[in-house]
């Protein structure tokens, strides 16, 4: 494989972008200016910073990835990538504009990806130059260190195309999983309703955050409560996908719950904005009810 192209240079953008360019692949950032893909590149050279402290890194590894990686003023720069993997917002509107742009300088056999973590892999394809060449590669959050990556192919996704992105997906050390092109996929599917549950739970005075993350964690094994799980995705995120699961199948089972939608709508999105169902300002969070 040549160039891979990351269209989004935030938290997940980057992170692909950091281990594309740690497992040796060129890499091409961009985003909605230069400076904004400059700064996810400044990002990532203070992850790989973090890890060289950490002697999980050598300084040589670290300048060498960061070599790799080249921030470009648009997609227009993209024309000789291989692969080209879009990364931004969790909004289908926005992933169709960004594969139109892509389309008038994609290659004629290279493969188009959406990093969506719930949309339709099909339906997103009706927008791509080629469905054929276009897949799902749902990378975790943070996506250096989280190993899975998710595989879903649509209707028209060759099998030529799955086996390129697989081996791609291989290639940087993570497990690779194939869902079928449903709504939410596999993890999404049983995650939200987990977390969109929790909401509720919070908002019909249940439990305190502090007793629903505790009793989850604890009583379910898991390495952190939903609550605190909501914050770190993004709240503005959760909802979304709850959206699309709720408006895709049709099923009450998926409708965000209330609060939920309150927080997102004063602007309370988790950590990225310091206040979500947990206050990030101080040294350590402080549930906010």
């Amino acid at each position: 494989m040549q160039a891979v192209g990351v269209i989004g240079a935030g938290q997940m953008g980057a992170g692909i972008a950091q281990v594309s360019a740690q497992a040796g692949y060129r890499v091409l950032l961009s985003d909605v200016s230069r400076e904004r893909a400059e700064a996810g590149k400044a990002g990532i050279a203070k992850a790989l910073d973090r890890l060289v402290t950490k002697e999980k890194l050598t300084s040589e590894a670290r300048d060498a990835a960061l070599a790799l990686i080249e921030p470009v003023e648009s997609v227009a720069a993209m024309g000789a990538c291989a692969l080209v993997i879009e990364a931004a917002t969790e909004r289908e509107e926005i992933k169709r504009a960004i594969f139109a742009e892509i389309g008038t300088v994609l290659g004629a056999d290279a493969i188009l990806a959406s990093n969506t973590s719930s949309i339709p892999i099909t339906r997103l394809a009706q927008a791509s130059p080629d469905p054929a060449r276009f897949v799902g590669v749902h990378f975790f959050n943070p996506v250096p260190v989280m190993g899975l990556i998710e595989l879903i192919r649509g209707l028209a996704t060759s099998d030529a195309t799955v086996a390129t992105v697989e081996a791609y997906a291989q290639s940087l050390g993570k497990q690779v999983v194939r869902a079928n092109d449903a709504p939410g996929f596999i993890v999404n599917r049983v995650l939200m309703p987990m977390l969109n549950e929790a909401c509720f739970a919070l908002g019909e005075g249940v439990a305190s955050v502090r007793d629903i993350d505790l009793g989850c964690q604890l009583g379910l094994n898991h390495p952190m409560g939903p609550l605190t799980l909501a914050d770190f995705i993004g709240l503005d995120t959760c909802l979304e996908i709850c959206r699309v699961l709720f408006t895709s199948t049709g099923d009450p089972k998926f409708r965000p719950a209330p609060l939920l939608v309150k927080y997102v709508e004063a602007g309370w999105f988790g950590r990225k904005t310091k206040r979500g169902f947990y206050d990030y300002t101080g040294p350590e969070p402080v549930p906010t009810r």
